[in-house]
């Protein structure tokens, strides 16, 4: 390491030592850990609607006009999530979104697919650049239009489509496409029939995960009332808060809804996550930048981690990757103060929440993917700011957020307030 990164790096540790309450010995820290910030102030979401083909760009644009003292020709990248991805993004909606949004036509854009950890996913992965020191700025989020999702033909690579005629055509919203005939036919079944799996194994009755639901929706309907997502939401389409919210919902109303699964399951289309469209785009630099452009930071990532099981066992991999952090810092489920898991079904949040014992009082605080939609590519990054807001609310040091993801995997990371 040269002479300048070296006095780069001491500057950062001694801008941390100044500014942070470090808790336990930079020794067993990540030496970048303290570089990472996560501007609040910078964060929007779009409102779920049907989706418009400039609406993620509007998302990027609002979001560097809120950094006005921002040389846009500084960003190094635009990282995105996007689990649907086709059509007008031609597959690489962070790169358009860029172009749409109007930045300088030199800053590139990159899109992954994690599933439901890709805004997740794209953070992480800008983070790592910030703290090699690779990149100084990144926008980073995700995006999804499930409502446009296309229809994904099948077709013989010996025929012509003029001499197909059994054409079969596979949604793309949810699920597999197009499946392997290698695979277990276990792994290839849905996911919520994989969650209904998870209610039987451990017992979760109907009216437990009715009663989630029905929490996730009350406390998402406070949450809105309190304006606790002012200055986020980007209105859109003459939307400004949520639309699957359900206010007038009710245990009743709840029970009354047709298995969805399976005939006698537990799970419903009231207790699992709604079909949405979403963006959500932020701004990811060091602490040096942010005290150069007179931004308050207000969280980083201390650690993270995915793992893997058999995809139909999707539930059981977000547990194993809670632990593996958790053992990264040396901290216990205890020292978590709010904890953000994505509701993609109420069974898999229950099994989440019987397997680390955790209070409802600090979990999915201001309701959930049940109540305001699980737009795939979009959701992870949306709970990174939700979560670091009520950090800041409760006055509190550290949040976890997980998300299960389909094919089998499970992510967490660990974040803390500045």
């Amino acid at each position: 390491m040269d002479k300048y990164a070296d006095l780069q790096q001491e500057l950062v540790r001694s801008l941390t030592e100044r500014l942070l309450e470090v808790e336990y010995s930079l020794g067993k820290r990540n030496n970048f850990y303290e570089d990472i910030a996560i501007d609040r102030h910078i964060f929007d979401i779009l409102v779920d609607h049907m989706w418009d083909r400039t609406a993620y760009a509007e998302t990027i644009s609002e979001l560097v006009k809120k950094v006005p003292n921002l040389n846009l020709e500084l960003i190094d990248d635009v990282i995105m999530g996007d689990s649907n991805g086709a059509g007008e993004d031609n597959r690489n909606v962070a790169r358009m979104g860029a172009l749409l949004a109007g930045l300088p036509e030199t800053i590139p854009g990159v899109t992954l697919n994690r599933l439901c950890g890709s805004g997740g996913e794209a953070v992480i992965q800008a983070s790592r650049a910030i703290r090699l020191g690779d990149y100084n700025y990144v926008i980073a989020g995700g995006v999804e239009s499930m409502s446009r999702a296309p229809w994904i033909v099948e077709r013989d690579s010996k025929k012509k489509p003029e001499q197909t005629t059994d054409l079969v055509l596979n949604q793309s919203t949810v699920g597999w496409r197009m499946t392997n005939p290698k695979f277990p036919a276990e792994w290839i079944q849905s996911l919520g029939r994989c969650a209904e799996e998870v209610s039987q194994r451990f017992g979760i009755t109907r009216k437990q995960v009715d009663e989630w639901s029905l929490r996730s929706h009350q406390r998402a309907a406070v949450a809105w009332d309190k304006k606790i997502h002012d200055g986020f939401v980007v209105p859109f389409n003459g939307l400004t808060s949520d639309e699957s919210i359900r206010r007038d919902t009710s245990l009743e109303k709840l029970g009354e809804l047709p298995a969805a699964f399976s005939d006698t399951g537990t799970g419903t289309a009231g207790n699992s996550s709604p079909i949405n469209d979403g963006a959500v785009a932020m701004l990811i630099t060091n602490e040096i930048n942010c005290a150069e452009l007179g931004l308050p930071g207000i969280g980083r990532i201390l650690a993270t981690q995915v793992t893997a099981t058999k995809p139909n066992e999707f539930s059981r991999a977000p547990v194993s990757a809670i632990h593996k952090v958790l053992k990264k810092v040396d901290r216990k489920v205890s020292d978590i103060k709010v904890w953000e898991i994505n509701e993609a079904f109420a069974s898999v949040v229950l099994r989440y929440m019987q397997d680390l014992d955790l209070d409802p009082e600090v979990t999915n605080v201001n309701g959930g993917s049940i109540a305001m939609g699980h737009p795939l590519g979009a959701t992870g990054g949306c709970l990174v700011s939700t979560m670091l807001d009520e950090l800041e609310r409760r006055d509190a040091k550290r949040a976890m957020l997980s998300l299960c993801v389909g094919g089998g995997m499970g992510a967490a990371g660990l974040f803390e307030a500045c």
